[in-house]
């Protein structure tokens, strides 16, 4: 009779951990393209499956292209993720660090599961939100729930840019992504600024004022 109580007791827990695991969802967040002179900002929100092979999952920037493509779409496959992003016309008009903020918030909105917390790369977390958030420095480096968000907010926004710079190929966006490098603001200067530009970025703004200047 004991025994059969132990059994009953184990099964509860069991069925317990099991609906606890279904309850507490932890979504990881993170942004890309804050740095860049072109091109919206990108947030993903990811809730990673429990069963995932975490292995290769670290921090997009010290991925190589190619395996960030196959980990982008294995983490898709296994997880449950969104997107969110922020207009150029939303970084001119409220600056980059509140429209990154806008899309992580957008990101967390588009879910199809409400997450129980999001852990949020970076100083700040989103505002005016209903899940609970909590912020981590680094989080990329450190939290593998953050680290799949990156991915896949790098690779969606790389593949919107090769996208993009099949409209507008005189600035190399598919192989500079809207950074400023010196071969892009080379570009810049060589053919101009155009709507998909940050224009308050100091870059874009110096271009913008210089030729401002040149007109009689």
């Amino acid at each position: 009779m004991d025994r059969f109580k132990n059994g009953k007791r184990q099964n509860k827990k069991f069925k317990n951990i099991k609906l606890l695991s279904k309850i507490d969802k932890i979504a990881g967040v993170d942004e890309v393209g804050r740095g860049c002179l072109a091109g919206p900002v990108f947030s993903a929100a990811v809730i990673l499956n429990s069963n995932i092979n975490k292995k290769d999952i670290k921090d997009s920037k010290k991925i190589p292209f190619k395996k960030r493509i196959l980990l982008y779409e294995y983490i898709k496959k296994n997880s449950v993720y969104a997107i969110g992003l922020a207009s150029v016309q939303e970084i001119n008009k409220i600056n980059i660090l509140n429209a990154s903020l806008l899309s992580m918030k957008r990101a967390l909105n588009n879910l199809k599961i409400t997450p129980s917390i999001a852990y949020i790369d970076g100083l700040f977390v989103p505002k005016n939100i209903k899940i609970k958030c909590k912020n981590f420095v680094k989080g990329d480096e450190r939290i593998v729930c953050i680290a799949a968000a990156s991915i896949v907010a790098k690779v969606s926004r790389d593949l919107f840019m090769i996208d993009l710079a099949k409209k507008f190929p005189n600035y190399k966006w598919g192989k500079n992504f809207g950074y400023g490098t010196n071969d892009h603001l080379h570009r810049l200067k060589k053919y101009g600024v155009t709507k998909h530009h940050r224009k308050k970025f100091k870059p874009i703004h110096n271009i913008l004022m210089s030729k401002a200047r040149e007109t009689p």
